[in-house]
């Protein structure tokens, strides 16, 4: 039974028919699929909006960031305190290479801008140290201490700088430590 199934489809049964010359009238000819074609999924007016909001979110954070660098608070400035506490710093670490009467001029003219400037604001640079003196013995803004201090300091420079009173870096050192002392307030 299988075999009388089979027999149409028997290998004596197929014939191959004999192929078209390539010049024939009768040869159909395949042709090879076109390639994609590029299609933007988006109309032109969706493109023109989609740019203009960028640009618009773009600006708007730009604007933002320059506010925000233009207002925000900068550096709280420096006390009087702490500028003074600063110059006489370098100069205590120049002690052995500064000449002693520059050095003298130099700490005297911190101690009385610091004065000038601090809590005190008292016209100390304008003043001579006798008459800056005399204005602080009835002050309350000064102790015993301070003025004791600022006493010694004072007439030192000044025979540095106007007596000429021969001086080293031992004085220089002293004349530094001493204004420090008295610019934290005592507190060595």
């Amino acid at each position: 039974m299988m075999a009388s199934l089979l027999a149409p489809f028997s290998l004596a049964a197929i014939t191959v028919a004999p192929s078209a010359p390539a010049g024939a009238p009768d040869a159909v000819e395949i042709r090879d699929i076109a390639p994609p074609l590029d299609v933007f999924p988006y109309p032109p007016w969706m493109v023109a909006v989609a740019a203009t909001l960028a640009l618009i979110i773009l600006g708007l954070l730009v604007w933002l960031i320059v506010r925000w660098i233009r207002t925000r608070p900068g550096p709280a400035p420096l006390s009087a305190s702490q500028i003074a506490l600063g110059e006489l710093e370098k100069l205590r670490a120049r002690t052995n290479e500064i000449e002693p009467y520059l050095f003298s001029i130099a700490v005297s003219d911190v101690l009385r801008t610091f004065i000038s400037n601090a809590k005190f604001r008292l016209p100390a640079t304008h003043q001579t140290s006798p008459e800056f003196l005399a204005a602080i013995s009835d002050s309350p803004l000064f102790s015993e201490k301070d003025r004791t201090l600022l006493a010694g300091v004072l007439e030192k420079t000044d025979m540095i700088k106007f007596a000429r009173l021969q001086a080293t870096s031992a004085d220089n050192t002293e004349l530094v430590e001493s204004a420090l002392t008295f610019v934290r307030g005592g507190q060595a």
